[in-house]
């Protein structure tokens, strides 16, 4: 028998985040059919708009690539809690990754890997999707990368 994603998550030492509501006039996803779209999720949640750090410069690779794990759990437990159960993931279809960088950085794939990596390792197959990674000049409250993901789902519950 295979393991559960909570299982695979338990045995990479990580836990599902709480869910929090959004800092705005948004839902934190929409059920249509049976896709689900996730909004935009940030990391590091940062309150104080000061300097704002750039991946390439004050942030290194691999920092952004544990900030886009983080946001991985993150969908993963927003997943959880508009379908009820991983069970009904039939395919993460694509994710789309924004990283906060230097405009002289390249290394915005890897920097997303890092969700990608995630997704793949709980999810097993159903978690191998499309993406885009993309450098952007700023992101909100001074994120330093921001994901978001397409979910398709089975509409009938197994559980």
């Amino acid at each position: 028998m295979q393991p559960t994603v909570e299982e695979r998550l338990r045995s990479l030492g990580l836990e599902l985040p709480s869910v929090t509501k959004p800092r705005g006039n948004f839902r934190p996803y929409v059920i249509s059919s049976t896709m689900l779209y996730l909004s935009g999720k940030g990391a590091p949640l940062r309150e104080d708009v000061g300097t704002v750090p750039k991946v390439g410069a004050e942030v290194s690779v691999e920092q952004g690539r544990i900030y886009a794990q983080e946001v991985g759990l993150y969908l993963l437990a927003l997943i959880k809690e508009a379908l009820g159960s991983f069970e009904r993931v039939q395919r993460v279809v694509k994710v789309f990754g924004m990283v906060n960088a230097d405009p002289n950085f390249t290394s915005h794939t890897e920097v997303i890997n890092g969700c990608s990596d995630l997704l793949v390792a709980v999810l097993g197959e159903r978690g191998e999707h499309a993406r885009s990674a993309i450098g952007v000049g700023s992101l909100p409250k001074g994120f330093a990368v921001e994901i978001e993901a397409i979910v398709e789902f089975s509409p009938h519950r197994d559980d």
